[in-house]
């Protein structure tokens, strides 16, 4: 679905990424690993249009896409999620995932005053596919609910959501795990899981909780200094020395004989 080949971004003298290489295969949950500073956040930002890579290329199902903005990439079916979630906090759950999809009539003045009906017909569908996904995360307790007013794992369960209310080809999740309490984590896995199975849907995600990437994700890729350390399953990447060393350092690599 994705490749990335040899892509690099330099800022000044820093190599933020240097010379990467991988690719997310159609259906697949590819975990991105690596401790902080790795650049794999710099990576996804790369891919989804946030900056151009200094050299390299980014093929999306088979299209350069290198450089294009992110609404282009959007409208190509290429979504993400943040660190930090970006929701309308004044805003309903619902109208939340309402906001989503692009170019809806109503957004054009002339027709909120010539083709009303157009509109209300608009609007309607896409109130039913609101609560179809709120219905699939079991949010519906909360659909009304300011977005501001949930807790953060249910505002990256909302994040999630909105990516369902366009047709996704591939979703970059950038550690939809962090501060998220342990229930919910689940329910997110799960959500993730059921995307992946019943709907096709493409993933990659950078996540430091090794024991939701194992549950989720074949392959792993690893990171380190920008560039590609080595990739295949959690249980492999785990045991690797070059993996144990990047994370704990040398000093700790021959005490220590797999990341837990």
């Amino acid at each position: 679905m994705i490749s990335i080949e040899d892509v690099s971004l330099h800022f000044g003298g820093l190599k933020a990424v240097d010379g990467t290489s991988f690719d997310i295969k159609k259906g697949s949950i590819t975990g991105l690993i690596g401790p902080n500073g790795a650049g794999k956040t710099t990576l996804f930002n790369l891919v989804a249009g946030v900056f151009p890579p200094s050299v390299g290329s980014v093929i999306l199902d088979g299209e350069d896409v290198t450089g294009l903005e992110p609404h282009r990439l959007f409208a190509k079916g290429l979504l993400r999620t943040f660190q930090i979630a970006h929701e309308f906090s004044s805003l309903s759950v619902r109208e939340n995932l309402m906001m989503v999809p692009g170019g809806q009539s109503g957004e054009t003045l002339i027709n909120t005053w010539f083709h009303r009906a157009r509109v209300a017909k608009e609007e309607e569908a896409i109130l039913h596919k609101a609560d179809e996904v709120i219905d699939f995360l079991n949010l519906f307790h909360l659909a009304d609910e300011p977005a501001g007013n949930l807790s953060g794992g249910q505002k990256k369960l909302l994040e999630l959501g909105r990516t369902m209310m366009v047709d996704a080809k591939v979703v970059l999740l950038d550690e939809v795990g962090a501060g998220v309490n342990r229930t919910l984590l689940n329910d997110i896995g799960d959500a993730i899981i059921r995307l992946n199975k019943e709907r096709g849907y493409t993933f990659c995600m950078i996540e430091h909780d090794i024991d939701f990437i194992s549950r989720l994700c074949n392959p792993v890729v690893v990171m380190a200094e920008g560039k590609v350390l080595t990739q295949g399953t959690a249980e492999e990447v785990k045991s690797n020395e070059d993996v144990i060393e990047a994370y704990l350092g040398r000093g700790l690599k021959n005490k220590v004989g797999a990341i837990s």
